[in-house]
């Protein structure tokens, strides 16, 4: 077995995972950086499957990913900050 494949398996099980805690976490701030650490992961498989296929705009891709999601939780936790706990 390739050992990109079990990268990824390792990465998708600690992924379901962060999703559980995402949905299961008692405030909006554990939520909010369960989300931060799975937009991590899912660039951290995007890298490795270009790494594995040799496909290197996939890591053009997964730049501009990760700005995205930090542009997100930014502007996130700005909303969460301003609105207070009424979430």
């Amino acid at each position: 077995m390739n050992i990109y494949l079990i990268m990824l398996a390792i990465i998708g099980a600690f992924a379901v995972a962060d999703i559980y805690k995402m949905i299961a976490g008692p405030t909006i701030f554990d939520r909010l950086l369960c989300l931060n650490i799975l937009s991590a992961k899912i660039v951290m498989a995007m890298t490795i499957f270009a790494l594995m296929t040799g496909q290197s705009y996939m890591l053009d891709i997964a730049i501009v990913y990760t700005l995205l999601s930090f542009v997100s939780t930014v502007l996130i936790a700005r909303f969460v900050r301003s609105r207070g706990m009424q979430l």
